[in-house]
């Protein structure tokens, strides 16, 4: 089984969303001891937002034509479409900034969101090509936004459990601590629910056909 663990604070040793994700991981592998652990840091190692450069072979230039620019670009996303693709679990650190996600973890999400790699459209509307996976997302937030109507103010896990969705991932569940800048009291309760949750999201296997979405 290969896990995928992926980082998306800048905030280092100061980042709750990284304490908590090694957290997710350890305790995964506990449980699942044939697990091997690949790690993507998109602070040190992010992508680069879409541009011409990224998205010339997707805009059908003929490979012959494109410029080194573009090889490399292209050869990257590649790179990161086929690791998440060979992955059985994936464990996402994604605190909440401004309402949403960082941009580093957007970023890379637009390099493996792949039309032909992770989706397709037919006549029956898009699917989704990466089934089959676990997706554990270790979602921080220093207020207080579960069970507010989506569209209020949660673009962080809502768009999560859309664009993985899109692309087939059906099993996908949260680790959620809210709070987290509401004193220390609401921060000790925050990573006190985290806690519990990390225990009842690591403990069936990836592909359990009784594993479904967790809110």
């Amino acid at each position: 089984m290969k896990l995928l663990h992926i980082d998306s604070s800048p905030l280092g040793s100061a980042s709750v969303s990284r304490q908590l994700s090694r957290k997710t991981v350890a305790e995964w592998t506990a449980s699942h001891p044939v697990t091997t652990v690949e790690y993507l840091d998109l602070a040190l190692n992010a992508p680069s937002h879409l541009d011409m450069d990224s998205l010339g072979v997707k805009l059908g230039i003929d490979a012959t034509q494109l410029t080194p620019a573009q090889k490399r670009e292209n050869a990257l996303s590649e790179q990161l479409v086929s690791q998440f693709l060979d992955a059985d679990v994936v464990v996402i650190g994604a605190p909440m900034y401004n309402f949403t996600i960082p941009t580093q973890l957007k970023a890379w999400i637009d390099r493996i969101a792949q039309a032909g790699r992770t989706f397709r459209y037919t006549a029956n509307g898009p699917e989704g090509l990466a089934k089959g996976k676990t997706l554990i997302v270790v979602s921080t937030r220093g207020g207080m936004y579960a069970g507010l109507p989506v569209e209020v103010m949660d673009h962080q896990e809502c768009y999560l459990k859309t664009v993985f969705g899109f692309v087939g991932v059906t099993d996908i569940r949260f680790v959620r601590a809210e709070g987290l800048s509401m004193g220390e009291q609401g921060k000790t309760k925050a990573l006190a629910a985290a806690e519990v949750d990390i225990r009842a999201r690591t403990g069936q296997s990836a592909n359990d056909p009784t594993a479904a979405v967790v809110a």
